[in-house]
């Protein structure tokens, strides 16, 4: 096959799944108007190009600043359900064949939404997602710019819904919100039988210190973000060892540091470490997952072959079981032997 990366068509029929996606990162700006005059929410925006003006930001703080402000549309069941099904929609065009999906209830249950509003909305979406071929389930993440104390009240909330959801992550700022801070609810997560992810931003503050405390403490099964990595060899060869994934947003990655961070994947990718690409909180980020793959094709020149390992990862290390893997990856070379038939890669 040629080098030349490959083409925008290729990449988004290419069967996937995604693994970082955050729901609530997920408002477009035409539903964001619509709940907002659904539930008569002053926003301080009339039209949709004001939303959009709106979402402008520089750095991780600057982007969290925008992002939970404009949850208030957020209200009923209803509201959680559609836009969780609005991204799902868009997942279909794609080509997502499993969607792990995040979800953050402390956003909703700290402005006085109950917490079985948010997850029985949401979670109705998914059983729905079967419609659109596609197998999706929910990760609550815990909030770590909020107490440990909060962590403990929202998993204790959850429980009652454990067979519902695929695992517990952690998001939010990470400054001086180390993983440590939560090691007890995860220890306790654990042994209600939950996977466990949690997210080490790019570019933050004791990021190796984080990383170390996420892979050998919390012991988690995949790390979001996580291209700092790279850092430390050691802790590279530990994640191939132990086939722990990196859920990577090189979109995402431009808006908050000016970088893709494409040089640390394509590096993650030739060592044989899981590394994937997803999309993060596309309506604020204006990139799916097919556009984040495409962007760092083109700016990196990835050839194909990369493409459909960075494709093959998000199965390998996505929490189905193995045969479902197999199936997927099976998928996959189906598609890539049928499109070699029709077209020049």
């Amino acid at each position: 096959m040629p080098t030349r990366y490959p083409t925008r068509e290729f990449i988004k029929q290419l069967p996937k799944a995604e693994l970082h996606l955050h729901l609530e990162g997920t408002l477009e700006p035409e539903l964001k108007l619509k709940l907002a005059k659904r539930n008569n929410i002053a926003i301080g925006q009339e039209t949709i190009e004001e939303v959009q003006e709106s979402y402008q930001f520089d750095s991780l703080s600057s982007f969290l600043n925008v992002y939970y402000p404009a949850m208030n549309v957020l209200q009923t069941e209803e509201d959680f359900y559609e836009l969780a099904w609005e991204y799902l929609k868009r997942a279909k065009e794609q080509n997502v064949k499993r969607a792990e999906v995040f979800f953050d209830p402390q956003a909703h249950t700290s402005r006085g939404i109950k917490f079985e509003t948010v997850f029985n909305g949401y979670y109705r979406a998914t059983q729905d997602s079967l419609k659109l071929g596609i197998s999706a389930e929910l990760i609550l993440c815990f909030l770590r710019d909020m107490s440990a104390e909060s962590a403990m009240e929202t998993f204790e909330q959850a429980l009652p819904y454990k067979d519902k959801i695929a695992g517990i992550g952690l998001d939010s700022d990470e400054r001086s919100n180390p993983p440590s801070k939560f090691f007890d609810v995860f220890k306790k997560a654990k042994e209600e039988g939950f996977r466990i992810t949690m997210h080490c931003d790019i570019d933050q503050e004791n990021s190796i210190e984080h990383i170390r405390q996420a892979l050998f403490d919390a012991k988690v099964e995949r790390l979001d973000h996580g291209t700092n990595i790279v850092e430390n060899p050691e802790f590279v060869a530990y994640v191939k060892e132990n086939n722990i994934g990196l859920t990577c947003c090189p979109v995402s990655n431009s808006f908050v540091v000016e970088d893709m961070k494409g040089k640390e994947i394509i590096e993650l990718l030739e060592q044989g470490v899981k590394v994937t690409v997803n999309s993060d909180d596309p309506a604020y980020f204006q990139s799916y997952i097919s556009d984040d793959l495409y962007a760092l094709a083109e700016n990196y020149s990835l050839t194909t072959e990369q493409i459909i390992q960075l494709a093959k990862n998000s199965f390998e290390i996505a929490w189905i079981p193995e045969a479902e893997k197999e199936n997927y990856i099976q998928l996959i070379d189906a598609y890539v032997e049928n499109f070699n038939k029709i077209k020049t890669i």
